[in-house]
Order: C-alpha cells, then sequence, then structure tokens
C-alpha cells in the first residue's frame, strides 16, 4: 500500500492527487486511511488533527496556535532509548514495557494504535510496549483485527463475557502468566469492576492498572456512590430517590453501607413508591450498568415493576436507583485527566446527545449547547469532583444540560462518572492533540500531569520541558475545529435497531480528507452473537460543525458493508441531513422519537415501489433459475440423471413489500433477461453477477445495483445503497426470533393468557436484553426451554389466538406494471438492426427460454416482413462491418466501396445489390501487393468483409436463406438425438460424454428439449414463411427439412407434417415452368 511521506501539510497536492486514485479502499482498521488523516499514527507528526492544509493555511494555524510549531519542533528534537530513560527523565515510578489488554473489538484496536502512535513518537520505535491480548473462540474465527496487532493471543473460553473479558480471575491469572507489567481495561467488560485494580496491586509484581485505583473506582464508578457524593459536593443533581442524602467522603474515605443502602431501591413496591414521588417520566437504572445495558425508561405506573424487573435481569445483583427523567435535555460530558499528585484537568468536553435506547450513536465535540460561562462552570465541578476522591487517570464526567434552568436556577445536573475511557474519546483527542491512551499509560507509570508532553502542548508549553503548570489558573489552547463521530453498529433499522450477527462480505472505507475510521472486523471477519454490535467508528474534523458534518456524511455514503449483518450507515445519514440534526436542534430524546416516527420518516426520499418489488422480484429470479442450473450440472458431474425440475424456467413469486402482496412470475428469457409477469401485464429486465457478489438490473433503461440476501424475517435488498426489507406474510401463530440469541427467560407461565403488544420473553442478543411481545390476543404456549441458543427464525413458543379473523393478511396488488422497456428511446429503424434483434429473439426462444407470445411474433413479422425484404438490408450490415475497418483498410479502396454503396442508394433498387463489385475492388488491391506477407496481412485485416459479401452472393434471397437455415439448425440440433425413440437417460448420458469438458452445455441442450412445445409452435411459424416450390432458396437445408419429416412423436406431428408439406411442394415444378 502507499503510504505518505514527510508532513503531509507540506504535500497537500500530492495527498490529494493519491486519493482521487483510490476509487475503493479496503480498510485494516485505521491502517491505511490512518496514514493520512488519523491524529495516532507515527508517520504523521501533527499534534493537532487538522486534516490536509495548504502550506498557506498551516501558516495561518501556526500564528493562532504557537503551540502547533513547537510541537513540530518537539517531535523531531527529542528521541528516548530505553522507556527506563524516559519514565527516568519524565519523574515517574515505574516503566512499562509489556501490556495486557484485557478487551476486544475496537477498544482493542484503539489501545494499540494509540499507544504504538506515542511509542513511535518517543522511540523511534513503535514497538517500545508489547501487547498481549484475549481472545474467545469467537473472536478467533471471527478474525478480529486486534488479534492480528498483537504480540502474543491468549485463547480464552467463550461465550458471554463474564467467561472472559469480564472475568477477574482470569484476567489476573493471565497478567501474572505472562508476566506483563500493565493491564488495559478499556471500556466494558471489567474496566469498572474496582476488584481488578485492587487484586493486580496485590499481586507478586505489583502490575499495574490501566485506570483510577479502586477506592475512586467504587466511589464514583458506582452511579449511586458517585450521585451522593456529587450531591455532597454541590454538585448540582437531578430528583432521585437519595434527594437529601450527603456524607463527608473526605474525612470517611467511604460511603458507609447504610448510608449507601438509604440511596438504592430496595424492591418493585419500593421503586413504585419513589417513581410516584418524583413523578413521571423517570429513569429505573442499574448503579452498575452502562453502554445501554441496566437502563429503562417508564412514563406511566403501571410499567414500573416490569422495568425494574428488566434492569434487574440485564445486570443481576447491581443496586438500582431511579431519576427523574428530564424531557429535551442534553448528555454532556467533561473528559477528565488526573494524576496521582493531586492534578486534575479537564480536557474539553463532548455533546452526546443523540442516543438510541440511551446508547450514544453521534458524539461531538467542543460542546456548543451551553455558554462559555456556564461550560467553565461544568469543567469546574467536574474537577472538584474528582479531586474530592484523589481520583488518578482518565475519566469521563457526565451531565444532564437544559436551555430552561430549575427553580434554583441551575441548567446541568451531574449524572454519574465513568472511571474509564469512553468510546467516544477520539473527538478530544482529535480538537485537543492529546492522546488519552498515551496519557493513560504515562499516568500508570506515576509520571505527573505537568511532565506529559501532549498536556504540555495543550498548555502551550514546551512539549519536554519541567516547569510547573498551574492548572487552576492557566489558560489551555482552545478547542482546535469541530469533530462528529458516528458508531457504526451492526443492527437493522427496519427491526427496531436490533442486533444482528453473522459473516461480513465486503468492508470498504473509501475515504475523504478530513475523515477517518476504525473498525473491529475487516472483510474476511465476522460479527459473533456474543460481541458489541459496535462494529466501527468513523470521525469528522473541520473548522466548523458544519463542514464536519458534510465531511462525515461523504464519508458514510462511500462506505461500504455487506453480509448477513445489518447496519445503520444508511439510517446515519438520513439522519444527520435532517433540518433538526443541521441545525443543532436535538436532545436526548430526539433520536428515539425519530425512531419511532421510522415509518413515516422512512417514507421521505425513498425509492420508487415498483422499481423496488421488480427488482427483487429480478435478484430472487435469477437466484432460483443459477441454483437449478447449477444443482444439474452438480448431478451430471456424479453420474446422476437430474431431474426435469431443474430445467424449467419459470417461478411463482409472492413478494410482500409495506404491506402490499406482489404476485409474480418470473420467466427466464435469455441468459440474462428476465420476463416479470403480474395482472396481464408485464416487464422485462436484464440482469447480470457483480464481482463482488451483486447483481447489475437493467430496468426500463437505467441500472440498479443491488444486493439481495435472504433472512428469517424475508429478504433484505440494498438497491443503489437504499436498505429496503420485503417481510414473510403474517403468521401471529408463529412466536418466533430474528435475530441470533440466547433465549434469557420466559417473562409468563406456559398457558398465559396475553393482550397484543405483553412481552412474554427476553433473548440475549450481543450483550442486550431485548424483550419479545405477543403480536395478538391468545394463549402462549412455549417451545423452546429457557437457555436456549437461538438462530434467527427459531421457533419459541406457539401463540393460540383468541380470535384468527381478526388478523389481517397483506393487501393483494391489483394493478398492472408499468410500460418499461430497456430499448432506447430512439432506437435504429434500420434494416439490419431490426433483423439482428429479430433474430436475437427467436434464437432465444429455440434455446429454450420464455419470452412473451407478442414478442415472438412481432420478431417474426419483422424479420420476414420488413427486414429480409428491404433492399438496403445489404448496406446496412454491410456498413456496419465497413465502420470498423476504415482505419484499417487502404483509404482508396475504403472510398470506392462507399461510391458503390452509395450509387445504390441512388438508384430506383429494382434490381438487388450487387456485392461482387466490392469483392471486385478488394482483390484488386490485393493484387498489387507483391509480397505473400502483406497479402495476408490485407486479409487478415479485411477479413469481417469477405465473411458478410456472400450472404448476398444472390442478393436478398441468399441472406433469408441462411436466417431460415440457422433457426432450422438450432431447433434440429437439439431434437434429433431425442426424436429417434432413445431413452431419454441414454440421450443425456451420451450427451454427457459428448460435453465432458463443458457440462453446462449439456443442460442448455435439455433446457431447450423440454420446452419442445413451445420451440415447434415458433419454429412452425418460421416454416411458413418459406417460399414453397423455390427449389433453389430452400436447398441448403433440404437434409434436415427431410430429417424433420420423419421426426416420431406427438410433440414433432405439427412440424414434421409442415416439413413435408415444404418438400413435397419442392418436387412440384415451380411456376414459372408450369
Amino acid at each position: 500500500m502507499t503510504k505518505s511521506r514527510g508532513n503531509p501539510m507540506r504535500n497537500h497536492d500530492v495527498m490529494l492527487g493519491i486519493l482521487a486514485k483510490f476509487v475503493r479502499i479496503r480498510v485494516f482498521p485505521c491502517a491505511f486511511i490512518s496514514r493520512f488523516v488519523c491524529p495516532w499514527y507515527p508517520e504523521n507528526p501533527r499534534v493537532f488533527p487538522t486534516g490536509f492544509h495548504s502550506q498557506k493555511s498551516a501558516m495561518v494555524d501556526e500564528q493562532h496556535h504557537p503551540s502547533l510549531r513547537k510541537a513540530r519542533a518537539d517531535s523531531r528534537l527529542h528521541n528516548y532509548t530505553t522507556m527506563e530513560h524516559y519514565v527516568e527523565e519524565m519523574q515517574g515510578r515505574r516503566p512499562v514495557k509489556k501490556m495486557l489488554i484485557a478487551n476486544n473489538g475496537i477498544s482493542a484496536v484503539k489501545a494499540i494504535r494509540s499507544i504504538r502512535k506515542w511509542s513511535y513518537e518517543m522511540f523511534a520505535n513503535d514497538r517500545m510496549v508489547k501487547f498481549v491480548v484475549m481472545a474467545t473462540p469467537e473472536d478467533l474465527r471471527a478474525n478480529a483485527e486486534y488479534i492480528r496487532m498483537a504480540e502474543q493471543v491468549v485463547e480464552v473460553p467463550g461465550g458471554s463475557n463474564n467467561n472472559n473479558y469480564a472475568n477477574v480471575h482470569l484476567i489476573i491469572e493471565i497478567a501474572e502468566r505472562f508476566e506483563v507489567d500493565a493491564v488495559w481495561a478499556g471500556w466494558g467488560h471489567a474496566s469498572e469492576n474496582p476488584l481488578l485494580p485492587e487484586t493486580l496491586a496485590k499481586t507478586a509484581r505489583q502490575i499495574l492498572f490501566v485506570g483510577p485505583s479502586g477506592k475512586p473506582m467504587r466511589a464514583l464508578g458506582d452511579k449511586i456512590g458517585s450521585t451522593i457524593i456529587a450531591q455532597s459536593a454541590k454538585v448540582p443533581t437531578i430528583s432521585w430517590n437519595g434527594d437529601g442524602i450527603v456524607v463527608d467522603y473526605k474525612e470517611l474515605q467511604d460511603i458507609p453501607e447504610e448510608v449507601y443502602k438509604a440511596a438504592s431501591i430496595r424492591d418493585g413496591e419500593h421503586c413504585l413508591e419513589e417513581c410516584e414521588r418524583i413523578g413521571y417520566p423517570v429513569m429505573i437504572k442499574a448503579s452498575e450498568g452502562g453502554g445501554g445495558k441496566g437502563i429503562r425508561k417508564v412514563t406511566r405506573k403501571e410499567d414500573v415493576v416490569a422495568g425494574y424487573t428488566a434492569v434487574q435481569g440485564e445486570i443481576p445483583g447491581s443496586p438500582i436507583f431511579v431519576m427523574k427523567l428530564a424531557p429535551k435535555s442534553r448528555h454532556l460530558e467533561v473528559q477528565l485527566l488526573a494524576d496521582e499528585y493531586g492534578n486534575a484537568i479537564a480536557l474539553s468536553g463532548r455533546d452526546c446527545s443523540v442516543q438510541r435506547r440511551h446508547q450514544k450513536i453521534i458524539e461531538e465535540g467542543p460542546v456548543l449547547a451551553p455558554t462559555e460561562e456556564v461550560w467553565d462552570q461544568m469543567m469546574l465541578a467536574a474537577t472538584r469532583l474528582a479531586k474530592e476522591v484523589d481520583y488518578a487517570n482518565a475519566g469521563t464526567v457526565e451531565y444532564l444540560f437544559t436551555e430552561q434552568p430549575d427553580e434554583t436556577g441551575n441548567k446541568f445536573f451531574f449524572l454519574e462518572l465513568n472511571p474509564r475511557l469512553q468510546v467516544e474519546h477520539p473527538v478530544t483527542e482529535m480538537i485537543t492533540g492529546v492522546n488519552l491512551p498515551a496519557c493513560q499509560l504515562q499516568v500508570s507509570m506515576g509520571i505527573p500531569l505537568h511532565l506529559i508532553p501532549d498536556v504540555r502542548r495543550l498548555y502551550q508549553k514546551d512539549s519536554f520541558g519541567k516547569t510547573p503548570i498551574n492548572f487552576d489558573t492557566e489558560k489551555q489552547a482552545p478547542p482546535h475545529g469541530h469533530v462528529i463521530a458516528a458508531r457504526i453498529t451492526a443492527e437493522d433499522p427496519n427491526a427496531g435497531f436490533q442486533p444482528t450477527s453473522g459473516q461480513i462480505e465486503e468492508l470498504n472505507f473509501r475515504s475523504t480528507p478530513d475523515v477517518w475510521g476504525y473498525f473491529s472486523v475487516d472483510s474476511s471477519g465476522r460479527v459473533h452473537e456474543f460481541a458489541d454490535s459496535q462494529i466501527g467508528h468513523l470521525f469528522s474534523w473541520s473548522t466548523s460543525r458544519e463542514r464536519a458534518r458534510k465531511n462525515l456524511i461523504l464519508a458514510l455514503k462511500e462506505l461500504s458493508i455487506r453480509g448477513e449483518i445489518n447496519t445503520t450507515v444508511e439510517y446515519l445519514v438520513k439522519m444527520m441531513e435532517s433540518d433538526d440534526f443541521k441545525n443543532n436542534r436535538i436532545s436526548t430524546s430526539w433520536l428515539d422519537e425519530r425512531i419511532a416516527r421510522h415509518k413515516e420518516v422512512s417514507v421521505q426520499g425513498r425509492p420508487d415501489t415498483l422499481m423496488v418489488v421488480l427488482v427483487g422480484a429480478m435478484c430472487l429470479a435469477y437466484q432460483a433459475s443459477n441454483t437449478r442450473q447449477e444443482k444439474y450440472v452438480a448431478q451430471l458431474e456424479r453420474g446422476q440423471i437430474p431431474g426435469n425440475e431443474l430445467l424449467q424456467q419459470e417461478d411463482e413469486l409472492e413478494l410482500i413489500y409495506e404491506g402490499i402482496k406482489y404476485k409474480i412470475r418470473a420467466a427466464r428469457s435469455g441468459e440474462i433477461t428476465f420476463t416479470l409477469y403480474c395482472n396481464d401485464s408485464y416487464v422485462q429486465a436484464n440482469i447480470r453477477t457483480l464481482s463482488d457478489g451483486g447483481y447489475l438490473v437493467l430496468l426500463n433503461g437505467k441500472s440498479h445495483v443491488a444486493y439481495a440476501t435472504k433472512e428469517a424475517q424475508g429478504l433484505r435488498l440494498i438497491v443503489d445503497g437504499n436498505t429496503c426489507v420485503f417481510t414473510n406474510e403474517y403468521d401471529p401463530t408463529r412466536l418466533v426470533t430474528n435475530a441470533a440469541g440466547k433465549l434469557a427467560r420466559y417473562l409468563v407461565k406456559d398457558g398465559a393468557k396475553l393482550r397484543r403488544g405483553t412481552p412474554y420473553a427476553e433473548v440475549e442478543v450481543m450483550k442486550m436484553y431485548m424483550p419479545l411481545l405477543t403480536p395478538e390476543d391468545g394463549i402462549v404456549r412455549h417451545v423452546k426451554p429457557e437457555g436456549s441458543v437461538l438462530a434467527p427464525g427459531d421457533l419459541i413458543g406457539n401463540l393460540e389466538l383468541d380470535d384468527p379473523s381478526c388478523v389481517k393478511l397483506s393487501d393483494q396488488f391489483l394493478g398492472k406494471l408499468p410500460d418499461f422497456s430497456n430499448e432506447p428511446e430512439n432506437a435504429s429503424t434500420k434494416s439490419f438492426y431490426v433483423m439482428k434483434k429479430a433474430i436475437e429473439t427467436l434464437t432465444t426462444v429455440l434455446d429454450g427460454f420464455k419470452l412473451p407470445d407478442d414478442l415472438v411474433q412481432r420478431a417474426i413479422n419483422d424479420l420476414f416482413d420488413s427486414a429480409l425484404k428491404d433492399p438496403l438490408l445489404p448496406l446496412d450490415e454491410i456498413s456496419e462491418t465497413l465502420s470498423a475497418l476504415a482505419s484499417r483498410m487502404p483509404g482508396h479502396v475504403y472510398d470506392q466501396i462507399r461510391d458503390h454503396m452509395q450509387a445504390y442508394r441512388d438508384s430506383d433498387k429494382s434490381a438487388p445489390f450487387d456485392v461482387s463489385k466490392i469483392s471486385a475492388a478488394l482483390d484488386a488491391f490485393k493484387g498489387t501487393l507483391t509480397l505473400p506477407s502483406e497479402a495476408n496481412a490485407y486479409e487478415g485485416k479485411i477479413a469481417p468483409l469477405r465473411e458478410v459479401l456472400p450472404k448476398f452472393e444472390n442478393g436478398l434471397e441468399t441472406r433469408r436463406e441462411r436466417v431460415v437455415y440457422d433457426l432450422i439448425a438450432k431447433y434440429f440440433n437439439v431434437e434429433n438425438p431425442y426424436a429417434q425413440g432413445h431413452n431419454v437417460e441414454d440421450i443425456v448420458m451420451a450427451l454427457r460424454k459428448d460435453n465432458v469438458a463443458s457440462l453446462a452445455a449439456v443442460f442448455g441442450i435439455a433446457r431447450a428439449h423440454v420446452a419442445i412445445d413451445n420451440r415447434s409452435k415458433w419454429l412452425l411459424e418460421v416454416l411458413r414463411h418459406i417460399r414453397r416450390g423455390d427449389k433453389k432458396a430452400i436447398s441448403s437445408y433440404v437434409s434436415m427439412l427431410e430429417a424433420i419429416a420423419n421426426f416420431k412423436g406427438r410433440d414433432y406431428s405439427l412440424v414434421s407434417l409442415e416439413a413435408r408439406h415444404i418438400l413435397v411442394d419442392r418436387t412440384m415444378p415451380s411456376y414459372s415452368d408450369r
């Protein structure tokens, strides 16, 4: 792969030129793309990831940000020889040279890449820190990217994360066995379990934890505990069940158990009481939850107990609390970085208000909603909270922000403190230039904040200086530009954003300037059922929010992910193009409200319905037809006699799209052509297979790129970048799952009578618990036992309907198909093109394909009543050949031929065109060539013309004879073996022997034979156009007519009779002889 060299800012034109050449760039997460635009890659010396700039814009940046110029110089002047040398120089405690990544997916990818980038900058060696990674059998089978990046891979048990990445005992055992210096847990899994840092500290080697110590993690990582501490520290909090509970944490260094219990929900009844006191809507949350798990929104008292139970099930054993839901609020967060010496700083922040099911989808920074004064208060409150509990390392304080202050005048309220790195932390990195995983490592090695080079640059100090920084008074450089990030998840927007799993067939990321992305999988990977649904993250930087938004939309449109999974890419594009997002009118409830209106929103900008249906029918028919041919050939290869059912050329299709059922009969009308019949109307279209497994469909003269995947719930069709879902017929009696996962539990007893929309079971899908709802009123009967592993489409239970008559099936489409045609509007009317198309149609029918009768009849009429009677036909056919030879033959010969043809055009055309004069002109020039090699070369050039001229040796009669001969031969060559009365099985085996190198030819012959009725019908029409009594005209195909006249069997009766009539007429004297 091509790598960028030197400073990208100084090679603007070269970089853009290289990028312009790459139409499809295969992504190896943050590898190739990052060399251009990723601020963490070793070869990119920029501090601030400003994308591609000209030298002039770079100079302007340096004038406004002196630290940029200083950083460039620093990166060239300082190289450390060993990790011990670096730690000593930076006044740290101990070096880390080997690290265990106790995580998987994109978190592991990002950590390894970021630390290697920092390692290269400091040591000119990106492998100064060696990485050991854990890998489950599922990750190994999925060919996960992070596995290929590490120096050592340890296989761990598969299944849910309590068996592997969240198993503290297992992590400790691996860390000790591989003698690592530190453990990085990232986010999720064991990252917020205080037992991990506490146990690591007690190991013989006192292994470091790259994150906060157990005590502050226990205090602030717990949502209940952190809210009590924040409330006690006078940080504004929203109304919750622990209102008024305070503790002097500074003095006690702990939260007494009785205080903690007082702030926890005891049971469902207590939960209901607090919800009533606080007032709806409320959030029921697990204190140890996160990432959208262990949280339920409740808007009425009837749903409280069910919500409480669901949260209990998702995060077993976690304390639970209830808080007021602030409608139309924003989710803002402050990025913290603190050291073990009591210093804490806020590294700008992020707006994460675009959420779905309380899981972030879009993150951006810097924060724009609050005033500068309010934002300063929020950052100061965050650092004050960190110092209160002696917090050290990276963390995030999350707030709810509302434009309307409460009764006390507050506009922001403490939500929680996450004692770990967040998935979206690259947003902060790109606007501050601070490499957060590398800073985490340096803090863990005991290096003070004021000596970390990235932090010093942020405060506009010399990167490798030693002067102290007063973080309370000194100002940071302002955020540089604006960043918008989009999470790429394996979820289906058309099925309520249900997680999906399966094989990935293609993952292509087409970069644009200032956008980069990293993924946990690639084109050879798989998203397994125990993985996180997030498979990638894209980040867009620009000088303004609007430019960053447009950059990201372009990158998303160029991102191609195909396979067994569904993704949110298409939905994100449309969401970011909405007016609300453009104008930053968003809140934490905005996306969920938009999803609730998904059907309404999805109609906007959708492709034409009938186009989608016809393209879907084309894909299904093509797949079915090709599958039959493949099975036929495969059976021949095994020496078997395939059944005639594999030779059928028609399929009855039922497609349900947007609640309407389309009954379509699809007939194969050629190698790439199908005719789709519906309600006494039809449409023809062409289809070809693309190299990436997709299809190119030509419908009504327009090309459509389509990808069709059959799923448990129906057909998923991606056509022209739009995902369209065809559903199965509605059957509420079968309770099935559409996603792979595990049946966690039933929520009702077997035989329970339920109303429509009542949850009857919960399934665990990719770390999420999802309720299954009854589609109608009825009695539930369990089929699968709890704990069963589920595949898409598996039957979980049956529903005995209270009233089967109330089930509404899809309405049937009763309209006509549009009058589509693939023919150009101004198709040529020249006789040669008319003849060529007619012959193509008749040849296709005689090959055994199914075509509409009116098209075939039109072809016969056009051929015999028009094209073959046109005196200009020889000129048209010769001109077609001559046009390709104009530059290959002598000019005067070419002119001589054209003059002869023009003279005929100007004549009365009473006599046939004389092709002998063209032959004479060709021969005359050949006679002037003295060398045999010249003559041979000349003949080679004019060979196509030599082939055409004999077709008109005796004018149109010769051409007519050749056409009829070819059509009869098409029929005769197929039927001759069958008409001899031999056993069909013997004929097929004989054909197999004769065509052993190409068994597909046997399929073609057999396919034509089973269509004998239709072929005989149209050959009969051809024979009726033979001129009776013209002995010379039919002489070339007399032998075939004689054989056909002797064909035995009912299938040949009419054709053989017509052949005999023609032969009898031939024996009679011609009209001129009578």
